[in-house]
């Protein structure tokens, strides 16, 4: 069975009163909720507080991506939420995640500051196709690398990436892994996917989880069927 601590749950909708039973329905579990870009433009900043103080973790996935400043300024903004973690680009390069990280430590409880790698929808083609010329995985590393020396956390991979990245990071450099789908399920818009069981198997620090739970007709029953998987 796997931890329900490091499993996060995706609240993707823009539909307050669903997010907020996928909480009520899941927090007493130990996981984790994701609250995406979509829900944030939404429903703003309160939505946010609202739902950190009901007690659960609370991942802000908004990827900001800016110059080191206005990142920066935005990241302290958001950590004022009450948030457990927040990510960034980390292709934005090791001076904007350095500004960062030092505006965070004013803080006394600084979130975990996770940067992103390569998402989880593009291919070896799509990579190519905006000048990056080096394999998902190589290109993933190489952020995770520059990202690690600049102030990050951790970072946000698909799964295939977990190894190279624990190889060449370390052990306690966290990995958040999106793209998670039981084994029947639907690969949807993702590309490189991953079961429970081989993210786990592969190092991943943390899973994230969407529509194979709050789209189920019973979403504990689901996650609990997640846990087993």
């Amino acid at each position: 069975m796997h931890d329900p601590k490091r499993i996060i749950i995706a609240l993707d909708s823009s539909d307050s009163d669903k997010i907020s039973n996928w909480v009520m329905l899941l927090k007493d579990t130990g996981c984790a909720f994701k609250l995406g870009l979509e829900a944030f433009v939404f429903f703003g900043p309160d939505f946010v507080r609202r739902l950190t103080w009901a007690g659960p973790r609370l991942f802000l996935d908004l990827k900001l991506h800016d110059i080191p400043n206005t990142t920066a300024a935005a990241a302290l903004a958001a950590s004022e939420l009450g948030v457990w973690m927040l990510n960034m680009h980390a292709s934005a390069g090791p001076a904007v995640i350095h500004e960062v990280r030092k505006r965070l430590q004013e803080r006394k409880h600084p979130p975990l500051l996770i940067g992103v790698t390569v998402l989880t929808h593009l291919t070896l083609e799509q990579l190519a196709a905006i000048g990056v010329a080096h394999s998902p995985r190589d290109w993933a590393v190489m952020l995770a690398m520059s990202g690690k020396e600049a102030g990050l956390d951790g970072v946000v991979c698909s799964a295939h990436e977990v190894r190279a990245i624990k190889e060449a990071c370390g052990g306690d450099f966290l990995t958040v892994v999106p793209g998670i789908r039981l084994p029947e399920g639907d690969a949807n818009d993702q590309k490189r996917i991953a079961t429970p069981a081989f993210a786990f198997g592969e190092g991943a620090d943390y899973i994230v989880v969407g529509r194979p739970v709050t789209q189920a007709p019973n979403p504990l029953a689901a996650f609990q069927a997640l846990l087993n998987s």
